[in-house]
């Protein structure tokens, strides 16, 4: 099995789309009883617990999704209250609420699919002032850090990735991992999907909040899987390494790290049972690479981007930089799915913050040229002041959407997300489209991990650009071909990633 075997992708792709048959004569039923557990318990390790006073940078959100953090860097090595901010705004618990026959539930700082919670968070780090070299595991719930190894192993990181030189000065290395059953128990084999789209929202909290403590971010998706799944301990049938991101600069790793060994900790298990879902673990297995060698050959060149230049009706995006907005930390901490949208307009200068801001660079190692994305938005528009309802192409490097039809699209975009009111009562449905033949060319089954991956990502930015602007947005599922077919001839052959809903919230109790 190859990673440049893409058959393999683009099987798994056609196989997991929704199609009417798929949701509506399916037989699959959520077994309460074997819910899995979404958080890890490890039964023989201690706890280090995280400070919980942390630092408020107060930085406004919009102003934080755009910034460019390598300008403001700082040369100390992170605090471990630096440490508990990053993880707390990334994947912290930040709501608690008992739901009856269901117990207590806790809500995270970034979006997922079902609220399962299928992404855990390890890291490496050097010595620090207050934090020992080591490879941890984040404990969102008891929010404390438990230590797996002792000792420097960035360099087993770093050479994973074919000598990352960002990497290779980064104090302190998050790797995000899914844990595939606590997702599958729901979504069946479409659950390799929500992989990046969850670790792609908790991605774009972590980039925001390492801006606010001016701290650069690069983000790794090319590496040897063996070596990251040895270094954290699991087995990659189970649980995997899905990204890394390496935080801070100027701490070079040393040349060598000490043996990576098997640790064979005890974990609880999730639930009475699991299913196994082959797909799953043939699609993530296809995707591997294997040797430093590859990552490196993986990683040369971009494939060719962009669309073709606007032929029809255009409409001018504006940034409104005096736009009234929360600091990042405000922000994260109300965010939320919306459950209910009003029936209202939201304004073309609140679109335009959400598009053109969170669409900025993604400082990872699969980067684009400027203005160009793997994804492409299409968007139906229902209520924005200013434009007239119906479907459009957000063109970025002109900061332009492109009228394709105009119509009321309402019907359509609840049909279009199985059936979901939500869709019809948002004021914009932001639909993630991509050339997935030409990813797979040019980055092979892998290519199929960062295409999911950055719509998660931008999906992410869009939560907290409207959350900041107090409006509301929750992702939804799609009759994939369905959506194609609305934005054809101009997105014909393409594949959709994701789909994000926006408008004002109905409040609540």
């Amino acid at each position: 099995m190859s990673n440049q075997d893409f058959d393999i992708a683009l099987t798994y792709h056609e196989e997991t789309k929704h199609t009417y048959d798929s949701v509506y004569r399916s037989h699959h039923f959520l077994d309460w009883d074997n819910q899995p557990r979404p958080y890890k318990i490890y039964t023989g390790l201690d706890p280090l617990p995280l400070p919980h006073t942390l630092p408020t940078t107060h930085a406004p959100m919009l102003h934080a999704l755009t910034q460019t953090i390598g300008t403001l860097a700082s040369a100390a090595l992170p605090t471990l209250a630096e440490i508990a901010y990053l993880l707390y705004y990334a994947a912290g618990v930040t709501r608690r609420r008992i739901y009856p026959g269901h117990g207590e539930v806790f809500f995270r700082a970034a979006a997922c699919t079902g609220a399962l919670y299928h992404i855990d968070l390890y890291l490496a780090v050097a010595d620090l002032p207050d934090l020992a070299a080591g490879v941890y595991h984040f404990d969102p719930i008891d929010f404390a850090l438990r230590p797996l190894r002792r000792g420097d192993y960035r360099r087993v990181l770093v050479e994973a990735s074919a000598d990352d030189q960002d990497l290779n000065e980064a104090p302190m290395i998050v790797i995000a991992a899914d844990t595939f059953w606590r997702n599958i128990w729901k979504y069946r084999a479409r659950a390799y999907r929500h992989s990046f789209w969850d670790s792609g929202t908790i991605l774009a909290n972590l980039l925001v909040a390492a801006t606010g403590l001016g701290r650069p971010v690069r983000l790794i998706t090319g590496f040897v899987d063996s070596a990251l799944n040895a270094l954290i301990d699991v087995d990659p049938a189970c649980e995997a390494a899905l990204c890394l991101a390496g935080i801070g600069s100027g701490a070079l790793a040393p040349a060598s790290a000490p043996p990576v060994q098997a640790l064979q900790l005890e974990v609880v298990p999730l639930s009475a049972q699991e299913s196994d879902y082959p797909a799953v673990r043939i699609m993530h297995q296809a995707s591997m690479l294997e040797h430093p060698r590859e990552v490196e050959a993986w990683r040369q060149g971009t494939p060719p981007l962009g669309l073709p230049p606007a032929t029809q009706t255009v409409f001018s995006l504006n940034l409104e930089e005096d736009a009234a907005t929360d600091g990042l930390e405000a922000v994260i901490r109300r965010r939320g799915s919306s459950r209910q949208f009003a029936h209202g307009d939201i304004t073309l200068p609140e679109l335009s913050n959400v598009l053109i801001r969170s669409t900025q660079d993604i400082p990872a190692d699969f980067a684009t040229p400027p203005g160009l994305l793997l994804n492409d938005m299409y968007l139906l528009v229902h209520a924005v002041t200013g434009l007239p309802p119906g479907a459009y192409v957000y063109h970025p490097r002109e900061e332009t959407l492109e009228l394709l039809q105009k119509n009321d699209y309402r019907h359509e975009a609840a049909m279009l997300a199985l059936g979901q009111e939500l869709a019809a009562d948002a004021s914009v449905n932001v639909y993630f489209l991509c050339d997935l033949m030409l990813v797979l060319e040019h980055y092979g089954n892998r290519g199929y991990r960062i295409a999911q991956l950055e719509a998660g990502l931008l999906a992410g930015r869009m939560y907290l650009a409207a959350y900041a602007q107090g409006l509301g947005a929750t992702g939804l599922t799609f009759f994939d071909d369905d959506v194609i077919e609305t934005f054809s001839p101009h997105a014909a052959e393409k594949s959709v990633m994701f789909l994000l809903a926006l408008g004002h919230s109905v409040s609540r109790r």
